[in-house]
């Protein structure tokens, strides 16, 4: 039986073309050629979203991020390391996902996670990624087996966004494989139910 499914990648940067949402789009695209839907919020949607409960935020802010986790069987989140941790902009979003605390299915709750980690050095995406997969516990999801961290320099990608280091592309391969792999195993277990 093939079930269809839904994830939601969410990830990159302030600035438009960052090596983190190319990787993120990366692994979005192997997604997508395994069958799944995709819906990408990358840094453009992140960046207008204010400050999680803070004075400008309304109540229509981050609504359409929520709905898509809400039906997502899987999710993917890329993250740059920022000062040995994640970008503040994609814990912002992160933070959105507290609107499904009182969810039948609360956070991240029965939802496979696949983690990408950014960053210009191989310790920075090591932090960044222990620190992505303490988040993704908290909120009760279930990381990949397979985390990728991409050391980040100029041409990692090409300008069509492909990505040219084989080491780099194999995890996010990887990663987007076990994702759906994860996210069609939950997907079935709730047809079933």
């Amino acid at each position: 039986m093939r079930v269809s499914i839904n994830i939601v990648a969410i990830g990159g940067t302030v600035s438009p073309i960052s090596a983190t949402e190319q990787a993120l789009c990366v692994a979005a695209a192997r997604a997508k050629a395994k069958g799944a839907h995709v819906d990408v919020f990358g840094g453009s949607y992140l960046g207008a979203l204010p400050h999680y409960r803070g004075p400008l935020h309304g109540p229509d802010d981050g609504a359409r991020l929520v709905a898509a986790v809400r039906a997502a069987d899987g999710i993917l989140i890329a993250a740059p390391g920022y000062h040995g941790t994640i970008s503040g902009l994609v814990k912002n979003a992160l933070d959105y996902l507290e609107d499904l605390a009182g969810d039948a299915r609360p956070y991240l709750d029965g939802r496979a996670v696949g983690l990408i980690a950014t960053a210009y050095g191989d310790q920075a995406t090591m932090s960044t990624m222990q620190t992505l997969r303490s988040i993704v516990h908290a909120l009760r999801g279930w990381p990949t087996p397979m985390g990728a961290t991409v050391r980040t320099y100029r041409g990692l990608f090409s300008p069509d966004g492909e990505c040219l280091e084989d080491r780099a592309r194999f995890q996010l391969e990887l990663v987007a494989d076990q994702l759906v792999s994860g996210a069609s195993s939950f997907a079935a277990a709730r047809k079933v139910a």
